[in-house]
């Protein structure tokens, strides 16, 4: 393999952080003074339809916790190590520019745009921006790619837990001390360090304690479930977190984990740092032009879904015009839980990047690649064959040839890190449990909100057929609904595959983000924002170009010559969705770009129209 010079890890690190300062200090900004606007004396949905369940004024830092916590799933994680097949330069660019131009300005002006409707869902926003048949199209497949995306993320859960007592122990415990922490806001005032401490002080005794009880002849037995144990508790806690009030459970926990997720990369960062490991990943590799035993196609186009929750995600969008906009107190908020959270989001990816890119390229294949295409690469590629993964194993206690789907490799990746800091070489097992169940809590906190959310589509679709089911506070609406949703992604998730399901998921997953964008740019439009406006246009109707590109050699190339029907038939129901979205949004450009005059704003609130700049 041909390659530049190999760099130092710190350099990338150095690299993002800078960038992600700037961006947020000046990009940030002018979008939240110069294209938004944001107004913190206006009233928002938490305050104006306040309830205690849905609708909650929350502190800004508890939100942040919460939106970091449902958007970064195993996106950010899983994506960026798979994309190391490409070399590291591919995937670090696409990560630093998407996420900073495209990735958190979408997060952010969806989520401005869902505060200024009430705290309605993508497809409500649709329908009022463009028109009832494009946002009803929307909807739909909006549901469709939030099935997937759940039952997807489900299962890389499932791989990460059964009969793996110490990493679900870990999982499980964070149910009871959120509750703990729920109550303790909610009943007593200026509380949130309190409750902050008490959550982390238990979390750390849990994680402590964990590998001791959690051996076979302590309380190992009790947490040794299999698979279709932890399936089953998955499906339970995603119907759990749906009905209860936000307050209760899923805001606490999701604030819980992210003290884990930010507290993880924090210390991978201060390990690179310590240790100041080199990327021995290539900058680029044979397989840029596709080809590859992990990815089959391309870089371009399909770097582009395949890093997906690192650089931008359409998923989201969902979490934006779900649970977080009913919750944002101040309208200035919306800067610091939108863009900041997704910038947190991007330096996760780089860590993600860099802990699969400091094992030797061979290594990295024999985990990732299926023992056939393994032996075909070494063929081809003698100089890759293996150097460091029979240590690994040795010290891990487990085989760790041909486990695809990033998270292994990533798990080991930290471990290899952490275990050249000094007096850490005997505790590789342990970072590598701990990095596995990490994974898990990632993924978890997207399911619980995913889940919540799929219940807000389904209230505002069944309310056109059924009023009562439209009134978010009726009871038996809420079950119905939950139920009903949670069971159309458990079945996939029972009954299916990883294989099966998750190339679907970046090609959704960022066909549902182009989509936000150019609905928004319509709003920003009718806003009389002028050419304020590229600033979602341009990246909206980028990343549905490439997407759509990538989409057709999927089918093409992969799908149909392999006699996957299934699949390439709901990858092409997806982008036909899209293309009615895409014709019916366009439509409406044309019609506000020749408008003039009065403009109202989400509430129907006449007000002055604003020259366009």
């Amino acid at each position: 393999m041909e390659s530049l010079e190999h760099i130092n890890a710190l350099t990338l690190v150095f690299a993002a952080l800078c960038i992600f300062a700037i961006a947020y200090r000046v990009y940030g900004i002018f979008l939240a003074n110069k294209v938004l606007r944001l107004d913190a004396g206006r009233i928002t949905p938490a305050v104006r339809f306040a309830d205690g369940h849905d609708y909650v004024k929350t502190n800004e830092f508890v939100l942040y916790g919460h939106h970091f916590a449902a958007i970064a799933a195993a996106g950010p994680l899983v994506g960026p190590v798979l994309a190391a097949q490409f070399g590291y330069l591919p995937g670090a660019l696409w990560i630093l520019i998407g996420c900073v131009l495209g990735g958190a300005v979408h997060d952010m002006v969806v989520l401005f745009a869902s505060v200024r409707h009430k705290g309605q869902s993508l497809s409500a926003i649709a329908q009022r921006e463009v028109g009832p048949v494009t946002g009803t199209v929307a909807g739909i497949a909006v549901l469709c790619i939030l099935i997937l995306t759940l039952a997807g993320l489900s299962l890389a859960c499932i791989s990460a837990m059964h009969n793996a007592p110490w990493s679900l122990f870990i999982v499980v415990i964070t149910m009871p001390i959120a509750m703990l922490m729920g109550l303790i806001m909610r009943f007593k005032q200026n509380s949130v360090m309190l409750a902050s401490l008490v959550g982390l002080v238990l979390l750390v005794v849990g994680i402590l304690s964990g590998h001791d009880l959690m051996q076979k002849d302590v309380l190992g037995w009790a947490f040794d479930w299999n698979r279709d144990t932890v399936a089953l508790a998955i499906a339970g806690y995603g119907f759990l977190a749906s009905v209860l009030p936000v307050w209760f459970l899923l805001v606490p926990r999701d604030y819980l984990s992210t003290y884990l997720k930010i507290g993880t990369i924090l210390m991978l960062a201060v390990g690179i740092i310590f240790v100041q490991p080199t990327l021995l990943m290539p900058t680029i590799t044979p397989f840029i032009n596709g080809g590859g035993p992990v990815i089959g196609g391309p870089a371009l186009p399909f770097i582009f879904i395949t890093i997906a929750c690192g650089a931008m995600s359409g998923f989201h969008a969902i979490i934006g015009t779900g649970t977080t906009p009913k919750m944002i107190g101040n309208e200035r908020d919306i800067l610091f839980v939108g863009y900041g959270a997704m910038l947190t989001e991007g330096f996760v990816a780089i860590m993600a990047l860099i802990a699969a890119c400091t094992l030797m390229p061979g290594d990295y294949f024999a985990i990732n690649s299926t023992p056939d295409k393994f032996s075909s690469l070494i063929a081809a590629h003698p100089a890759l064959n293996t150097v460091d993964l029979g240590f690994f194993e040795e010290k891990i206690g487990l085989n760790l040839h041909a486990r695809p789907g990033g998270a292994v490799s990533l798990a080991v990746g930290m471990a290899h890190i952490f275990h050249k800091i000094p007096y850490m070489d005997h505790l590789m097992a342990y970072w590598y449990n701990f990095a596995v169940m990490f994974e898990a809590v990632f993924i978890l906190t997207a399911i619980d909100a995913g889940t919540r959310v799929g219940r807000f589509f389904l209230q505002e679709m069944l309310g056109k057929v059924y009023a009562p089911f439209g009134d978010k506070n009726w009871t038996p609406g809420v079950y119905i609904t939950s139920f009903i949703f949670t069971s159309m992604w458990g079945y996939l998730m029972y009954t299916g595959n990883i294989s099966n399901i998750w190339p679907l998921f970046g090609l959704s997953n960022q066909l549902l983000a182009g989509c936000a964008l150019i609905v928004c740019t319509s709003m920003l439009l009718r806003m009389n924002r002028g050419k304020l406006s590229l600033v979602t246009a341009i990246p909206g109707v980028f990343l549905t170009a490439v997407t759509f590109w990538a989409g057709y050699l999927q089918v093409t190339k992969t799908y149909i010559p392999g006699g996957k029907y299934l699949l390439a038939f709901l990858a092409c129901l997806v982008m036909v969705l899209m293309v009615f979205v895409l014709v019916g949004t366009i439509r409406r450009w044309l019609e506000l770009m020749n408008t003039k005059g009065t403009v109202n704003d989400a509430y129907g609130e006449p007000v002055r129209a604003l020259a366009e700049e």
